[in-house]
């Protein structure tokens, strides 16, 4: 009995040693910063935007103020990636459905298909019945140039990428926080990866 309680003592130990540790965690700041005249550090952050759902709504930053959100980007065509990033997707989805603290936002890369009866479409295809995730078009420039300046991943089109539908993009998924900052980059083709988003999450969350 003595010794069956000091197993159950370092093993509540190690439980207790490892939530601290893992509260205690801090997220790292994702992309270049500077310091501003008051010697205070300036983290790189999201600017304003401007998109439209899949209910033909103007979508701004100020659908995501006060909460944290995941984006991707993809288009409903791609046979490659995508299926596969949505799947894993909507496992969050699913963890944090109707949580007000968080919010998915998937922008199309191929604007001249993905209209906005499309994007809705696929939405009920996907089963989501929230405006927690919300599925934005716009300006395919517009788009790109948020990938690659503000999210700091890939999305282009390239006619020699047949294979991938046209289009090359990344499968990351962007773990953005309640001040715009970028907290993770995950690869969303991967289930520990996205693993690892979900815990950030609820990391983010407690904050």
């Amino acid at each position: 009995m003595r010794k069956l309680l000091g197993f159950s003592i370092i093993g509540f130990m190690a439980l207790v040693i490892f939530s601290c540790g893992d509260s205690d965690r801090k997220l790292p700041y994702i992309g270049e910063r500077e310091v501003d005249a008051k010697g205070d550090t300036v983290y790189h952050s999201i600017p304003d935007f401007k998109f439209i759902n899949q209910d033909g709504d103007t979508i701004t930053q100020e659908f995501f103020k006060n909460k944290i959100y995941i984006t991707d980007f993809f288009f409903t065509s791609c046979p490659t990636i995508c299926p596969v990033m949505k799947t894993q997707m909507l496992r969050v989805y699913e963890k944090f459905k109707d949580n007000p603290g968080l919010a998915i936002l998937s922008h199309t890369i191929d604007p001249r298909h993905d209209s906005v009866s499309v994007l809705k479409s696929y939405k009920k295809r996907l089963g989501i019945d929230s405006e927690q995730w919300q599925f934005v078009t716009g300006e395919q420039e517009k788009i790109y140039e948020i990938a690659q300046k503000s999210y700091m991943v890939s999305a282009m089109e390239d006619k020699e990428a047949i294979d991938d539908g046209g289009f090359v993009h990344s499968g990351a998924f962007v773990l953005v926080d309640k001040n715009r900052n970028i907290r993770g980059v995950y690869d969303g083709t991967k289930e520990k990866e996205v693993n690892k988003l979900i815990k950030d999450i609820e990391l983010l969350l407690k904050k």
